[in-house]
Formats: structure tokens, C-alpha cells, sequence
């Protein structure tokens, strides 16, 4: 008996965007091979006015997570140690925490195993080379050392006349386009790409289950729009990526295996991009250093990222 496979139209936009041998059979990195010393200088340039913006949710035991994904659970926080004299009586005091959580429970990368398509990997590596004890062997979370890149803001709901998208929204090629126009910047080879749809209002207002489902997102068309622009890493403010449920009947996360698994290309996911959103209204410029530094788990599959745009 075969196996089922994904849709043709899926494979046809994976051989258009593939970027396997792109930097060599070993490269682990993928598409943040983009982000060159030039590319950074330049963005450090484009700093005016130094008006700093946090990206991250804050992490709590109440956060975005409801039990839809097994084991991805919103953190638990404890407290190890209250005021305690480590040293005897009188010493200096020390309070210790410890915390249990998914890794991309709150605002986060994907790391380029996240997801795996046709038992395969990002370069073709195996999908077996993600195993129970070691995690991820190849490409893990903790191999992008680095991400500190020019940000630009697409802010495809206001682009589009609107405060958030509708949940049934595909963020499409033209949508991306028409946020570019509005911006009046253009995306460039290594950037990171923030989009914003704001669907995270729905989450800040309280209602967990609706900023999951349904969600405004990625369209699979996407991933050639980013590819073409030599994109090193996109993020948005949802809790699935991409639209969910799927434009396409029962192909489901076929945007994370085009920008993971073919392109090689990190993605974030509840990203809190509503002050930035204010504060690019207010100067007029939709272009920023961004610092989104991945909290380097050995072997992890994604990690919670804590993203400031400075202005």
C-alpha cells in the first residue's frame, strides 16, 4: 500500500523555491547565509531616532497554548529557592526560579526541523536525524547563532484599509506587494520580514481560541514572493503561520514545509507586532535594525525569541 502524498501544486512552487546545495551539502543555516556583514552595517544604519520595540508576548502560565498541539504547553513557573541564605545566617539572600514549557509556546523561532515533508529535511538530510534522545542532530535551533538583520514591517492589515484581518484571509503575493507599496520600502536580499495580519489583538483581548482558529495566515503562494527576494526569515503575529484552515483541502502546513524544509528559512510565530505597528504609523518608516537572537537549545526544533526593533 503507498503512502498518501501532498499535492501536486505543492510540489511544483517546492521545485521553484528550493534551495538544497544552495551553500553546500553541510550548510545548516539555510537562508540566514543572507544576513552578510553588509547587510548588518546597513541596517545598523538605518537606526534614527533609537526608539527601541519589543516583539515578545510576554511568557505565562495563561498564554497563547490551549491543548490543540500535544506538548506544547504554555509555561509553568516555580520558584526553586525564596530569600534563601545560601551562605548561613545574615549572608546576602537568593531567590531561584526554574520553568517547564513548549519551546514555541510563546513568541518563537521554528528551527528548520520543525517540520519534515517526504521523510526529508532542509538540504535532504533525513527526517530521521531527529531523534528522541538527541533531538535535532542536523540544523537544530541552537545552529543560528545569530539573527540581527534589517526588519521591515509588511503590515498587509492596514495596506489593506483594515485594523485586523478577517480569519479567512490568505495573505497572498499582492497583499505582501500592496504592504510594500504602503510602507514605501522595499524588501531586500536578508531581511527579516515581519507580517502583520492583527490576529494577536484577538489573543491580547482574551480569547485564546479564536486567535488560533480561524486564523488569517500565509497563503502558500507566498514562499516564491520570499524566495525571489532573497528573504532571510519571515514572522507574523499568528498563532499558525500560515492560514488555518488550509486554502488548500487537506494539505496542511504547506507553508512551513516550503520556507523550512525547501527554502531553508526561519519563521516566527506570535510575534506582538501591534506597537510596532503604532510606532512605524507615527515615523513613517517601516524599516529598522531588528535584533530576534534564538535562545540556542542544543538539538531543539524552535525556541522562544525575545525581539526588539530599534528604530
Amino acid at each position: 500500500m503507498s503512502l498518501p502524498t501532498l499535492h501536486p501544486a505543492f510540489h511544483d512552487i517546492a521545485k521553484r523555491v528550493n534551495n538544497w546545495g544552495r551553500w553546500g551539502a553541510d550548510d545548516e543555516i539555510g537562508t540566514l547565509n543572507l544576513i552578510t556583514d553588509d547587510v548588518v552595517r546597513e541596517a545598523v544604519a538605518s537606526v534614527r531616532t533609537g526608539r527601541r520595540v519589543p516583539l515578545a508576548l510576554p511568557l505565562r502560565e495563561d498564554g497563547v497554548q490551549t491543548g490543540m498541539i500535544p506538548g506544547r504547553v504554555n509555561p509553568l513557573h516555580a520558584m526553586v529557592q525564596i530569600n534563601q541564605e545560601l551562605f548561613g545566617p545574615g549572608t546576602v539572600a537568593c531567590s531561584d526560579d526554574a520553568v517547564t514549557m513548549g519551546l514555541q509556546a510563546g513568541t518563537h523561532w521554528d528551527a528548520l526541523t520543525h517540520v519534515s515533508h517526504s521523510g526529508k529535511l532542509y538540504n535532504g538530510r533525513p527526517a530521521s536525524t531527529v531523534t528522541a534522545h538527541g533531538g535535532a542532530g542536523f540544523a537544530g535551533i541552537d545552529k543560528a547563532r545569530h539573527v540581527v538583520s534589517r526588519g521591515v514591517l509588511l503590515d498587509v492589515a492596514r495596506a489593506r484599509g483594515v485594523d485586523r484581518l478577517p480569519g479567512g484571509h490568505a495573505v497572498t503575493p499582492e497583499d505582501l506587494e500592496a504592504a510594500e507599496e504602503f510602507a514605501g520600502t522595499a524588501v531586500r536580499g536578508g531581511d527579516v520580514v515581519l507580517v502583520r495580519t492583527g490576529q494577536v489583538q484577538v489573543y491580547l483581548a482574551g480569547d485564546k481560541h479564536g486567535y488560533g482558529y480561524p486564523s488569517p495566515g500565509l497563503s502558500v503562494r507566498t514562499p516564491e514572493w520570499f524566495h525571489a527576494r532573497d528573504v532571510a526569515a519571515v514572522a507574523n503575529d499568528t498563532l499558525t503561520f500560515e492560514i488555518f484552515p488550509p486554502e488548500i483541502e487537506d494539505l496542511w502546513l504547506p507553508v512551513h514545509a516550503l520556507d523550512l524544509v525547501e527554502m531553508g528559512m526561519l519563521q516566527g510565530q506570535n510575534w506582538n507586532l501591534e506597537e510596532l505597528s503604532t510606532a512605524c504609523g507615527e515615523t513613517g518608516r517601516y524599516a529598522f535594525l531588528l535584533s530576534a537572537m534564538p535562545e540556542p537549545f542544543v538539538g531543539a526544533t524552535g525556541t522562544p525569541v525575545a525581539p526588539v526593533a530599534v528604530l
